[in-house]
């Protein structure tokens, strides 16, 4: 098998929204409910990419599954803090993508100067929460009847992973996606997260 992970592309948008759709509307893992179009989807990805990486793994030309980072908040001093997100595509299962994946995308962010990673987890979702925590997350909080869907209340569990050195000043300017894509760092990011991968 053939693998690469890279940043999302237009022609990616129909592959991530196979793996997406049956989560908006069979599952509470998203609040989303309707299933976005793929123009409007793929506005979304580019706004992410603004700043922060949107990858996908592809293996033989199909995509396996896609992480990414996104904003957490907007007022100035929640810079350091992103939201984290990852799906794999359910042939794709036991073959380690979703490590391979959160790999990369934790080296890219750490280098590109975020701090603190959430990840947000509707409950009870035990392989999820056996995921992050294998990644040193931590439960941090956990909200009730915070959202409704599937005919019933469900409750949100927030993990949190700090990825700098926390005695350190973070840095005032964090670097964009565009700042560090050509650098080595990009690359041996995207080479720790293929070495993830059980193919």
């Amino acid at each position: 098998m053939n693998a690469t992970i890279r940043l999302a592309e237009q022609r990616d948008v129909p592959g991530i929204l196979e793996i997406y759709t049956p989560f908006i509307l069979h599952t509470a893992v998203t609040f989303e409910e309707i299933v976005p179009d793929q123009e409007s989807f793929w506005e979304r990805i580019r706004g992410i990419m603004d700043e922060l990486p949107f990858l996908v793994c592809d293996i033989d030309g199909h995509i396996a599954g896609y992480a990414y980072a996104s904003e957490y908040r907007h007022r100035a001093s929640y810079r350091w803090t992103k939201e984290v997100s990852v799906y794999v595509h359910p042939d794709f299962h036991r073959k380690k993508v979703a490590y391979a994946l959160y790999t990369s995308l934790h080296e890219m962010v750490r280098y590109q100067g975020i701090a603190n990673l959430l990840a947000i987890i509707t409950m009870p979702n035990e392989p999820s929460v056996a995921f992050h925590e294998y990644f040193g997350y931590h439960k941090c909080g956990e909200f009730s009847k915070v959202g409704f869907k599937l005919n019933q209340w469900q409750q949100v569990g927030w993990f949190e992973l700090f990825i700098q050195d926390e005695t350190q000043t973070p840095k005032q300017q964090i670097l964009r996606l565009s700042e560090i894509i050509e650098l080595p760092a990009f690359q041996e990011a995207v080479q720790k997260g293929l070495d993830k991968l059980n193919l």
